[in-house]
């Protein structure tokens, strides 16, 4: 488990806490290769470098978010931002259906933007997997 993950984690309310820890421990069981580290001040797991799951704190909720999560073609996944990211807002551990999760986080080994590389390219995002 990453320390600094686990810190992160630890300083959310009583009511995010078990969230952020259902999403970490589902991450990890099914990442098992990614790395992981806070980034951006919130935890994110990366596969070869690129960012592929991670989830912060916005004022009312716990935000998952999958960075070629619009790619996904699945249901619950909001597009969110200009590239290819998608998300999911959680505000109570019952709210997350792992199998939905376990779904996500498979999709996102086999569907990648290349995030890594969108600065050098100037914002051109092109499709790894």
């Amino acid at each position: 488990m990453n320390k600094e993950i686990l810190e992160f984690n630890s300083a959310q309310s009583a009511t995010e806490k078990p969230i952020c820890k259902l999403l970490m421990n589902t991450i990890n069981e099914e990442l098992p290769d990614a790395e992981s580290k806070l980034w951006h001040a919130h935890p994110v797991w990366f596969l070869d470098g690129n960012p592929i799951a991670g989830y912060n704190k916005l004022t009312d909720c716990i935000r998952l978010m999958f960075w070629s999560g619009a790619s996904f073609d699945e249901e619950g996944l909001q597009p969110e931002g200009s590239f290819k990211a998608a998300t999911i807002r959680y505000t109570d551990k019952n709210q997350i259906e792992v199998r939905d999760l376990r779904t996500w986080l498979k999709k996102s080994k086999i569907i990648q933007w290349d995030y890594k590389n969108v600065v050098k390219r100037k914002g051109l995002l092109k499709r790894l997997k």
